[in-house]
């Protein structure tokens, strides 16, 4: 039996273990509002018992453990949703900026496009002017009028080519940036999994060295998509587009960018330069709305600016000056598309170069009113204007999608987090009971420790007086 040395041992080490089950508790309600960290669990189990003539007798219990309560499959799947919202994020605010910068209301239809000072506005003006000048083409208020509406609309289209270039050039800085972020998050996992697996390997834990590994994990997957592989030694390995970036303890590779032949920024592993596929996350998303929605933005915008340029020539430059019996054979517009488009300088300088006649007589209309007729919608092909309607209403579907997209993953990615908080998130309320069971649990181990006390002096006295 364990006599009262031993049931003091029982006591004392009920009292450490009740001890470290409140600092426990102490600790998980520190962190109850820190998103990175996993509960954590004093696991007490009964201590080896004796074997007597009576049966085994209890030798108390042993604080064995503090493990954390972390669910590997809700971590896995959060990590992939955060490639998924971050690349649809970054797709949703390039789209927008675009939008922002074309300065034209949008929609996901081929109406609803104008805006007071965009270039569906500006092309409305242009035609408008031409149609005005067929009334009078002698008019020189009339001419200056028609002129500055077309040297408008070259303005617009180059002021909408700079800003989308200025947009993809941001994209360009946004995915060098990430590239640098991406490799400290690799050298810093790394890092951790290093130390993880020495502790492990003494026989200890890394509760918190694994929940920054984690929130570090989840990090980098928000902006390039990730491979996971967990190893035996506690380490987790990570690749990229099938490339290996960390194998244990070390950062074997990393990303760096490089300049494709048009210019726009890629990425490519470190060791061979052989360019990796990136579908994920914000650099992922990056690349998909620069060379996608928004590279077909500013084709689409050339094309039309090139359209201008080359059906307004086809009329234009076979007329006359009115009153003047020789055609200068001059264009109205010079350049070859949305960024360098504009109005013929020595039209700017003399309006009265103008060619709205066909044959140079004064009453003769005939080019400035097919000039007009060029915005006709009853001709059978799309006009300017429409086309461009269509091309603006493609960006506002694009973004309409883009959002869509990223609203059904914000929402999964909120259904995991909360599992997850659930799980294995801090929970006040279950731990300020806990936290009131070791206290009893402590006291009455205190209380037993006193009782014992008593009994060993009560046992001396008797010794003492026999």
């Amino acid at each position: 039996m364990l006599g009262l040395f031993g049931t003091l041992d029982l006591a004392s080490r009920s009292l450490a273990a009740q001890q470290e089950a409140m600092a426990v508790s102490g600790q998980n309600m520190a962190n109850a509002n820190n998103p990175a960290y996993a509960e954590e669990q004093a696991v007490i189990q009964p201590a080896t018992p004796l074997d007597t003539t009576a049966g085994q007798e209890g030798t108390g219990v042993n604080l064995v453990s503090i493990t954390e309560i972390r669910n590997a499959l809700l971590d896995s799947q959060i990590t992939a949703e955060n490639s998924v919202t971050g690349s649809y994020s970054a797709q949703q605010s390039a789209l927008q900026n675009a939008e922002a910068y074309l300065g034209e209301q949008l929609t996901n239809t081929s109406s609803g496009t104008s805006s007071p000072n965009g270039l569906a506005a500006g092309l409305s003006n242009l035609f408008n002017a031409f149609s005005s000048l067929s009334t009078n083409p002698t008019d020189t208020a009339s001419i200056q009028t028609a002129i500055q509406s077309a040297q408008q609309v070259a303005n617009l289209f180059n002021q909408v080519s700079a800003n989308l270039s200025q947009v993809q050039s941001g994209l360009n800085s946004s995915i060098g940036s990430d590239v640098a972020s991406s490799n400290q998050d690799l050298s810093e996992i790394a890092s951790l999994n290093q130390q993880i697996a020495l502790a492990q390997a003494a026989g200890q834990t890394a509760d918190q060295l694994v929940d920054t590994r984690q929130a570090t994990i989840e990090n980098l997957a928000g902006m390039v998509n990730i491979s996971t592989a967990a190893q035996p030694d506690g380490s987790v390995n990570i690749s990229i587009g099938g490339v290996a970036m960390v194998t244990g303890g070390s950062a074997v590779d990393g990303l760096q960018t490089y300049t494709d032949a048009g210019g726009q920024t890629l990425v490519e592993d470190q060791n061979s330069s052989t360019p990796l596929s990136i579908t994920g996350g914000s650099i992922g998303g990056n690349i998909t709305a620069r060379d996608g929605a928004l590279a077909s933005l500013q084709n689409s915008l050339n094309t039309l600016a090139n359209q201008l340029i080359t059906s307004v020539h086809n009329i234009y430059s076979k007329g006359q000056a009115p009153n003047n019996n020789d055609s200068t054979g001059q264009d109205l517009f010079t350049g070859t598309d949305a960024s360098d488009i504009a109005v013929n300088p020595a039209l700017v300088n003399d309006p009265s170069q103008f060619q709205s006649s066909a044959s140079g007589a004064a009453g003769d209309n005939s080019i400035v009113l097919a000039l007009a007729q060029l915005d006709d919608p009853t001709g059978g092909t799309p006009t300017l204007s429409q086309s461009y309607a269509q091309t603006v209403s493609s960006l506002g579907s694009a973004i309409a999608t883009a959002t869509d997209q990223l609203n059904t993953s914000q929402a999964v990615s909120t259904t995991l987090t909360n599992q997850r908080s659930s799980a294995s998130g801090v929970n006040i309320d279950q731990e300020m009971t806990n936290l009131l069971q070791y206290q009893k649990a402590y006291e009455a181990s205190a209380q037993l420790v006193t009782t014992l006390d008593t009994m060993m002096q009560t046992a001396v006295t008797m010794d003492n007086a026999g």
